[in-house]
């Protein structure tokens, strides 16, 4: 009979048991127990990540019950903070290089290749060396901060002791601190932007650094406590105004747009105040430590070790807010989309015609244009200046495409749960009403849009005929573009993806551009101009600048979308891909065309149902697909968590239950309630 193997005793068991077996007389052994104690903690390979909470509970009530266990554990913890350098950790770990955003992604795609090598006297060695595991921030973060709050609290972590070796590195770190808040607060993305009196001597980013430099000759002549917390004291009024005039800045965005430039300096700075309050927490006397911050500084470390050279990481942080103004951007201009009224419905569906007016025009010249003999790139080119001229023409003319709504819908109802703009709980009633308003507003466009273009193309077509005695596609030609929109005999639907996919790209690029527009100040530049000075009139400039400064955005956005349509079958060509898009009003257009030319009675009126549905469901499937992509965008770049709203859901549901018509017509009257 094989014998049992012998169960190997808990680490807590075991120094519980036999804590003279376990000295801690030199940094690398308190090492070892610190690597020990976490791995007991840490969840096993088969377990959930959440399962480090009941871990780490258990360990909180061994160390309160245990006082020689909690004693090892504070023991092997000063041994690093005091023989280890925590200038790096403090300093550097976590926050952004100042060199810029594109040296940053090079170092990281540098060190993903060959990895830094890691300097054992130094504290980030001993946070790599405990933490060793890629995914170990994963249940470090699954822990709640309660959770944390209590371990550091019932260890009592030695942080706030008077050594005068750990005062040293704190000092010595917020010196670096303060000198680098001190210079990028005097940056132009940063200064140009702050309110006028806090600028120059009287910038805040410049008084903390008197301030720690004063609280550095006190500490070096031992002042009394009273007098040293009254200096760390305004050290955080000082720099709690400087964080205030960061949120001032990003608060401005909205209207003032933002760079990539300034949205990662403002990240570096925001990053390196809150560690000068840390470690102001640390030196202060008043027996008051912040641990829930210090938890916040854990975390952030621990992540950081695990993703340091993550690519993906660092462009999800550093583009945050940059991704966050463009969505603001698409949420205002998304309001005019959004229908509450009978009146407003009214008016998005005549809109809609018009633009379906235009639509006809396209699809009539794509067709003709097709009937050149050019090379591949400038059939493609001209296609594209056909869609491009005629989405401008839309905007221009105020008219509505339909699926250039979603991409703008989407940001607007992102913003009804912004947890950047409001601190209460957002209305889920309201949420699900909204999502009705859309809907209804959708639907409108949708409608008055292929109201007008099959119709009107088939006019038109026929008008081609009877002007020039020839028809625009005629025998095979004609089928084949019937073929085109079939749901199955064609891969029209996922043609339609792509084009949902180019809406939202096309969307993005509209917000950006309009962003740095606002941003440069690109209006006041024009009006100011020497040489537009000279041969335009001070109205004329205002008006161009008004111009330019309105519709910038939507112009680019409008000659992307169209490069990006007119350029696809053409891509698909060259590389011998299954590559198109499908656009649910151009291809109600080819459809009208094709119906033209093959004659209603040469077509199964089966057939010629399918071939209409098929244009219904890439309608649905550009919504569908250009509406997920922005409103993940803006969810993402907003900090909202879905999860969070489960029963969001349950509410849109009855609410469709009790007024299913509110998803296609507005109510007569307001409605409050779900």
């Amino acid at each position: 009979m094989w014998k049992r193997k012998k169960k190997k005793p808990h680490f807590f068991e075991t120094v519980v048991q036999n804590p003279e077996a376990i000295t801690l007389t030199t940094k690398e052994e308190g090492l070892n127990f610190l690597v020990s104690f976490f791995k007991t903690i840490r969840p096993l390979s088969n377990e959930e990540y959440s399962a480090a909470n009941d871990k780490l509970l258990l360990a909180i009530n061994t160390l309160q019950t245990q006082t020689v266990l909690k004693q090892k554990l504070q023991r092997a913890l000063l041994l690093q903070l005091i023989n280890t350098n925590l200038n790096t950790a403090l300093t550097e770990s976590g926050v952004p290089l100042a060199g810029g955003f594109w040296q940053e992604l090079f170092d990281r795609l540098k060190h993903k290749a060959l990895p830094a090598l890691q300097d054992p006297g130094d504290f980030l060695y001993v946070l790599n060396r405990v933490f060793y595991k890629s995914d170990d921030f994963k249940w470090v973060e699954a822990v709640t901060r309660e959770n944390w709050i209590s371990f550091f609290a019932t260890i009592q972590i030695p942080i706030g002791v008077k050594d005068k070796r750990l005062q040293h590195h704190v000092l010595a770190a917020m010196r670096i601190l303060s000198f680098q808040v001190a210079q990028t607060g005097l940056e132009k993305e940063v200064a140009g932007f702050i309110p006028a009196e806090e600028t120059g001597e009287e910038s805040p980013f410049v008084k903390q650094s008197f301030l720690i430099h004063d609280l550095q000759e006190k500490l070096a002549q031992d002042s009394d406590n009273e007098t040293i917390n009254q200096c760390c004291y305004l050290i955080k009024q000082v720099v709690n105004q400087c964080l205030k005039n960061i949120e001032h800045i990003r608060t401005q965005q909205s209207s003032k747009g933002a760079s990539l430039r300034q949205t990662y300096t403002l990240l570096i700075l925001s990053t390196r105040l809150q560690r000068i309050l840390i470690l102001t927490d640390v030196l202060d006397r008043d027996d008051s430590f912040d641990v829930g911050r210090f938890v916040d500084l854990f975390k952030v470390l621990v992540r950081n070790e695990n993703r340091k050279n993550s690519i993906i990481e660092f462009l999800s942080q550093g583009m945050g807010y940059l991704a966050y103004q463009i969505a603001e951007h698409k949420g205002d201009k998304g309001g005019k989309y959004i229908t509450s009224t009978r009146k407003e419905y009214r008016k998005m569906i005549i809109s809609a015609m018009w633009g379906g007016f235009i639509i006809c025009f396209i699809a009539i010249f794509k067709n003709l244009l097709g009937k050149l003999a050019l090379a591949p790139f400038w059939q493609g080119f001209v296609y594209s200046l056909n869609y491009s001229a005629g989405f401008i023409a839309i905007e221009e003319t105020g008219s509505t495409l339909a699926t250039k709504q979603p991409a703008f819908t989407a940001s607007a109802v992102a913003a009804s749960l912004d947890t950047k703009k409001q601190s209460n709980k957002p209305d889920l009633n309201n949420l699900a009403i909204t999502v009705a308003k859309v809907s209804r507003s959708q639907i409108a466009s949708f409608f008055g849009n292929l109201i007008i273009v099959f119709p009107g193309t088939f006019l038109l077509a026929w008008l081609y005929h009877i002007l020039f005695n020839t028809k625009i596609a005629d025998g095979d030609a004609a089928y084949q573009l019937l073929k085109d929109q079939h749901p199955w005999e064609s891969l029209s639907l996922l043609y339609a993806c792509n084009t949902g996919f180019f809406l939202f790209v096309s969307g993005i690029i509209a917000g950006y551009v309009q962003n740095k527009i606002r941003y440069g100040r690109i209006g006041d530049r024009l009006v100011m101009h020497p040489i537009l000075q000279l041969s335009m009139s001070a109205g004329r400039r205002q008006k161009l600048a008004g111009y330019i400064e309105k519709h910038s955005g939507a112009l680019v956005g409008s000659i992307a979308l169209g490069f990006f349509l007119g350029m696809a079958s053409i891509f698909g060509k060259l590389f011998g891909i299954p590559f198109d898009i499908r656009h649910i009003t151009i291809s109600a257009g080819n459809a009208a065309i094709g119906v033209y030319g093959a004659g209603f009675e040469n077509i199964a009126w089966q057939y010629l149902l399918v071939v209409f549905l098929g244009v219904l469901a890439i309608g649905f499937v550009n919504f569908l697909s250009s509406f997920a992509f922005a409103f993940y965008v803006a969810v993402k770049s907003r900090g909202i968590h879905l999860k969070d709203y489960p029963q969001f859901i349950g509410i849109l549901w009855r609410y469709f239950i009790h007024f299913p018509a509110h998803f296609i017509f507005p109510p007569k009257t307001k409605t409050n309630t779900v």
